[in-house]
């Protein structure tokens, strides 16, 4: 928590993610990023009451698709139109998204380096394409951290090997936008526990 009041929450939701045929339980953290006037919600997964709930009242200023799976887009439509919030995804995962909202489109577009406010403060948006082609990270220097949602994991990169994703992009894309971060970086991940960028530099290999 920095002093002016900004600072990370986390919300674990569950339900499944669905792919290429196969359907698998999981656990989503969703993030929100702000004070105790207005947030910023990084992946609205599986449930938009829990959200709404940990928002508590405050004023939402985006919501943020790091990727466009469907466990991280499922309740970002549902959020969007409840608190008036724009939903943001990077144009290059918009097929994914349409598969999960046919009939709703992504208010905006994340581009690389883009800039988005929040409480006082920016978070700068890194293209981290690899997981998907759309993917993107959330650096936020004032909190010393980077949400990577399933770029960058305690452990290494994310899963690949399915469609929309290829291995030497998502290991180009960590050790070129994310190991070049500062090392005590604090990585918040889509799924499971924390990290730091200098814990994960030894779990990355080599450009492949």
């Amino acid at each position: 928590m920095t002093d002016s009041g900004v600072r990370a929450e986390r919300v674990v939701t569950s339900g499944t993610f669905s792919l290429d045929g196969e359907t698998f339980d999981v656990d989503n953290n969703v993030w929100l990023i702000g004070d105790d006037a207005e947030v910023l919600v990084v992946d609205a997964a599986h449930d938009a009451a829990a959200i709404t709930a940990a928002v508590a009242g405050r004023r939402v200023t985006a919501v943020v698709c790091t990727h466009g799976h469907d466990d991280h887009i499922g309740a970002a439509a549902e959020l969007g139109d409840a608190t008036g919030a724009p939903v943001l995804l990077h144009p290059a995962d918009r097929e994914l998204w349409d598969h999960v909202h046919p009939r709703r489109k992504p208010d905006g577009d994340l581009t690389d380096g883009q800039r988005l406010e929040v409480a006082g403060t920016e978070v700068r948006i890194l293209h981290t394409p690899g997981h998907t082609w759309g993917s993107c990270s959330l650096h936020a220097p004032f909190l010393d951290a980077v949400f990577t949602g399933d770029t960058l994991f305690h452990g290494g990169p994310g899963a690949t090997g399915r469609s929309c994703s290829d291995r030497p992009t998502i290991v180009a894309s960590i050790r070129q936008r994310l190991l070049t971060l500062p090392g005590g970086t604090v990585v918040h991940t889509g799924h499971g526990q924390d990290t730091t960028i200098a814990a994960e530099r030894a779990h990355v290999p080599a450009a492949e």
